[in-house]
């Protein structure tokens, strides 16, 4: 099964599962409108397929702990594959960094990250510095509030893409 094979019943599957995460085999076929058997077999290919990541919990973090979160922009000295597979790799270490994108345009990064407090971050930052990894330059955004955070709209992404 692969991404131009799904029907309109593998998206509304999709979608309920982003939005709910894991469901009963009863609630995802109410949901989804299918009888439950054949719901579930769906669902069973679809995460074989490798359609479904896994799934998460939306954790209150600020009810858990104090925390300082940052938005950083990165552009390297130097842009060949080698200090794109250097940089990356070292990011997947730190557990600070929740999300790295690669970007085109300005600048080559943009990364979510969370410490304990400013310094922490700093800290952070100046350990990355230290290592080498050829940043030629960062802008960093202390976030003061969220806005919005959501997933994308699956049903109408796909809708409009004509798969």
């Amino acid at each position: 099964m692969d991404k131009f094979s799904l029907d309109a019943t593998d998206i509304r599957i999709l979608s309920a599962v982003q939005k709910h995460g894991q469901l009963s085999k009863t609630k995802l076929a109410e949901i989804v409108n299918l009888s439950p058997t054949p719901c579930w077999a769906r669902l069973t290919k679809l995460k074989a397929a490798g359609f479904i990541r896994g799934y998460h919990a939306d954790v209150a973090l600020d009810r858990v702990c104090d925390f300082t979160q940052v938005v950083v922009t990165v552009s390297l000295t130097h842009h060949r594959k080698s200090d794109f597979d250097r940089f990356e790799g070292h990011i997947r270490k730190l557990d600070e960094v929740t999300e790295c994108i690669a970007t085109g345009g300005g600048m080559d990064y943009v990364m979510k990250v969370f410490t304990p407090s400013l310094a922490a971050f700093q800290e952070l930052m100046e350990t990355l510095l230290a290592a080498e990894l050829g940043i030629d330059r960062y802008m960093t955004y202390i976030v003061t509030r969220h806005v919005k955070s959501a997933q994308p709209n699956l049903s109408g992404l796909a809708a409009k893409s004509g798969k």
